[in-house]
């Protein structure tokens, strides 16, 4: 059986058109980009994961109930505004941005070879979410942190018996398409006044 980032949906593949970002498409990205992490095992990345499940719930189920006029997150949004409806829209903030967190971590982690993934999760979460938390969850975090495989452990597993460094190519032209959409959809929400990333 192939390792699951050989058959998983990359964000690289996810269409991004003149109405924005396609929403189904994007939700199995996501899926599959989180199903990754949980080859590392329970409490490991723990942390990010609970979050970012809880908030595509959230904008998944926007979706369902209104999936026609919500072919994009885009549309998703402004349909939701339109109802005066906030819900999946606060979910699809915090979901980019712990997409962000988790795509600025794993760039840190290709661009320097040199560091353990600990410490390239942890310039990550001081640029993109320390200021969003209180001191009790910031000192959870940093405690998470410290318990992120090394760099080894986490390509052995997630590889599950590939090549490493095909994985490290799939893995580029991944967060190579999720920055391109978070890009995007934190331009979006800040400019339309949804919120902040």
């Amino acid at each position: 059986m192939a390792p699951l980032f050989e058959t998983a949906k990359s964000f690289a593949d996810v269409p991004i058109t003149e109405d924005g970002v396609e929403t189904a498409l994007f939700l199995l990205a996501t899926s599959d980009f989180l199903n990754m992490f949980d080859l590392l095992g329970n409490g490991v990345f723990g942390f990010v994961q609970h979050d970012l499940r809880n908030n595509l719930a959230g904008v998944r189920g926007r979706y369902e109930a209104t999936s026609t006029r919500s072919t994009t997150l885009e549309k998703l949004v402004i349909c939701e505004a339109e109802e005066n409806q906030r819900h999946g829209t606060a979910c699809l903030v915090r979901l980019i941005r712990g997409l962000l967190f988790t795509c600025q971590a794993l760039q840190n982690m290709q661009n320097d070879r040199s560091s353990e993934l600990h410490v390239c999760f942890k310039r990550s979460y001081d640029t993109v979410l320390k200021h969003h938390h209180t001191f009790i969850i910031r000192s959870a975090v940093s405690v998470a942190i410290r318990a992120i495989p090394h760099r080894h452990d986490f390509y052995t597993r997630i590889a599950q018996g590939g090549s490493h460094e095909k994985f490290d190519v799939e893995l580029a032209k991944w967060l190579t398409g999720l920055e391109v959409i978070v890009k995007r959809l934190k331009d979006f929400l800040q400019q339309g006044g949804y919120g902040t990333v």
